[in-house]
């Protein structure tokens, strides 16, 4: 049990490649791996892990940024809870980075990956768990994508990586006043570099946002 949120999974030499498109993984195949057109052929692709938000699945996890990624060549990740949440927003880390770790072992297999360019991203509950398991796994993850993020569960942290975070300013189901407004500051206190983007609208990702993230970390 990865019971300290910590990741083993590392990209590198892929040992087989999937054509481009959508693609059912993992061991149920409860989750989406998106290959963007032109991989394998074009190079190592950028990989964005996208969880949703609770009472959610794979299928609207991966909708955010599917769009946006055969234009930003990304490869889209996105895993399923195993319960009506992600697990560290009710306990701790558990089942659920278990079998991030797995799927991401099986996507560094299949696909090629640019380390330079792998980010943890979500919405609503997705995003806090974002906060907290990438915050925890900067050593993995260069990028963190926080869409209405609530808190950011306790964890261990480790490395440093870039922060990006959005907001609605008439968010009824998480208020900007007691989420981001607060998260944020915090953030830049411990020395992380956010951009941090408040929009007038509730508790959603707006195309423009979903795009600025997506230019925000495909930057060199």
């Amino acid at each position: 049990m990865n019971g300290d949120g910590h990741l083993h999974a590392r990209p590198g030499a892929a040992a087989e490649t999937l054509p481009p498109g959508l693609h059912r993984v993992g061991e149920d195949g409860d989750a989406l791996l998106y290959v963007p057109a032109g991989a394998p052929d074009d190079g190592p692709a950028a990989l964005v892990v996208m969880l949703h938000g609770a009472g959610g699945n794979a299928q609207s996890g991966i909708s955010h940024l599917q769009p946006l990624a055969d234009e930003a060549r990304l490869l889209l990740l996105a895993p399923s809870s195993a319960g009506q949440t992600w697990d560290a927003i009710r306990d701790g880390f558990g089942p659920d980075v278990e079998r991030l770790d797995a799927l991401l072992e099986e996507v560094f297999a299949e696909c090629e990956v640019d380390g330079g360019h792998v980010a943890l991203g979500g919405f609503s509950d997705g995003a806090s768990y974002a906060l907290s398991l990438g915050l925890a796994n900067g050593d993995l993850f260069t990028h963190v994508v926080a869409f209405s993020p609530g808190f950011i569960p306790r964890s261990e942290r480790e490395g440093d990586p870039r922060i990006f975070v959005s907001h609605g300013d008439e968010d009824s189901v998480l208020p900007i006043g007691r989420c981001s407004r607060r998260i944020v500051p915090l953030l830049a206190t411990a020395g992380y570099h956010v951009l941090y983007r408040e929009f007038s609208g509730g508790h959603t990702v707006p195309s423009r946002v979903a795009r600025e993230a997506v230019e925000w970390l495909r930057e060199p």
